[in-house]
């Protein structure tokens, strides 16, 4: 069979594709221009000129489960032979 029997369902697969992708260039475009440069010139200049403290990426960085106050880590060191238990004197399948 060939493939141009299909050209009308082809046609609407394409043209839903395009208007999907039109309006997630516009999407971008607007949050481009309407977010982001804004931040810039007023959070971002705020910070370069001294105005605020700088950004420290370890304020929103994700703790892990050991480093968070008020948690204990029960399961931090299994003893076992699970398969997915990798030390020298298990017999794991891995």
């Amino acid at each position: 069979m060939m493939l141009s029997a299909f050209f009308p369902f082809y046609q609407f697969l394409w043209t839903v594709y395009f208007v999907c992708m039109f309006l997630v260039g516009f999407w971008c475009i607007f949050m481009f221009f309407g977010y982001v440069i804004p931040i810039w010139l007023t959070s971002g200049l705020m910070e370069y000129f001294g105005k605020t403290e700088p950004f420290d990426p370890e304020d929103i960085r994700r703790k892990n489960l050991t480093e968070q106050e008020g948690v204990e880590l029960v399961y931090s060191n299994p003893k076992g032979h699970g398969p997915f238990l990798h030390s020298h004197d298990s017999h794991g399948h891995h």
